[in-house]
């Protein structure tokens, strides 16, 4: 085989991203059927823009932005093993992981634009320590684990953001079960200095 082809694992994605305009809007009419694809299995046809027989699957947990915290809903990442990829010798953020960051950079803007409190939660955000939240909704409770994800959704989030996270000084794991919806649902919030009275 060739060196310049690449070799595609059937197995190793879940579902498809859409593809989204220049303003993160996804655009469903004209889908091209080479989309990006992201952990584990091949896409159900109810969460593929591409199937024209099916229309698109709308959020069903809208992303919510105050001025003291971002909470939006995201796809599961990519486990581990398909996070990364060594290539001669050096470990890197494989292409499911890659489009996985940029799907979720893309949703985060997206929840922002959205918004009339996005200027002042950036100005919050930039400004002191932050907490993350962040929920897992497995398909099933074994056969993954939480800090698979964590790095992956909390490097996305910040990147996104346009933030280092070491300002992320509290993190709050949990994870749960739900078969027809797996997902994670994420909060970054702003932690006020604690009020000491004295």
């Amino acid at each position: 085989m060739p060196s310049d082809r690449r070799r595609y694992n059937s197995r190793s994605s879940r579902f498809r991203l859409p593809a989204t305009s220049r303003h993160g809007a996804p655009i469903y009419q004209s889908t091209p059927k080479r989309l990006l694809r992201i952990n584990g299995t091949a896409p159900s046809p109810k969460c593929d823009p591409s199937n024209s027989k099916t229309p698109p699957r709308t959020p069903s947990h809208p992303s919510i932005v105050t001025p003291d915290a971002l909470r939006v809903t995201l796809p599961v990442p990519p486990s581990i093993n398909h996070q990364y990829a060594t290539v001669n010798g050096r470990r890197l953020l494989s292409s499911s992981g890659r489009a996985y960051k940029t799907y979720v950079g893309q949703q985060v803007w997206l929840a922002l634009a959205q918004s009339p409190a996005r200027f002042s939660l950036r100005g919050r955000l930039q400004s002191g320590p932050l907490a993350l939240t962040i929920r897992f909704f497995f398909a099933s409770a074994l056969r993954r684990d939480l800090d698979g994800g964590l790095k992956i959704a909390q490097d996305a989030i910040c990147e996104g953001l346009g933030l280092n996270d070491n300002r992320i000084i509290e993190t709050h794991l949990y994870k749960e079960v739900d078969k027809a919806d797996p997902r994670i649902e994420v909060s970054l919030s702003f932690l006020y200095p604690p009020h000491h009275s004295g």
